[in-house]
């Protein structure tokens, strides 16, 4: 059998992804103890890191909890959007590029 040698000249440019910025967002009803259960358990912060991030979400009306790639971010804000319906809390995440 005849051996068949082809050559491809292709180019690959390989790019990191891009990284997106989880927030979670103050308001008046839910608790902060809530949110630092929604910290440690979505997001794997330590007790420390949770209640950082929770003061100031409280103080400054919104922080950054992780950055991840677009589907892992989708996903955490689903996960905080669940969790806060099932508690009875209005509990606002999103995520936005990060610069």
């Amino acid at each position: 059998m005849p051996k068949i040698q082809e050559e491809l000249e292709s180019e690959l440019e390989l790019r990191e992804p891009r990284l997106y910025r989880v927030i979670l967002h103050n308001d008046d009803y839910t608790t902060m103890e809530f949110v630092i259960e929604v910290l440690k358990k979505i997001f794997r912060k330590s007790a420390e890191e949770a209640e950082t991030i929770m003061w100031t979400v409280h103080e400054k009306g919104q922080a950054v909890c992780g950055i991840y790639t677009y589907e892992i971010a989708e996903t955490k804000v689903e996960q905080v959007k669940i969790l806060a319906r099932q508690n009875g809390f209005p509990l606002l995440a999103t995520f936005e590029a990060d610069e």
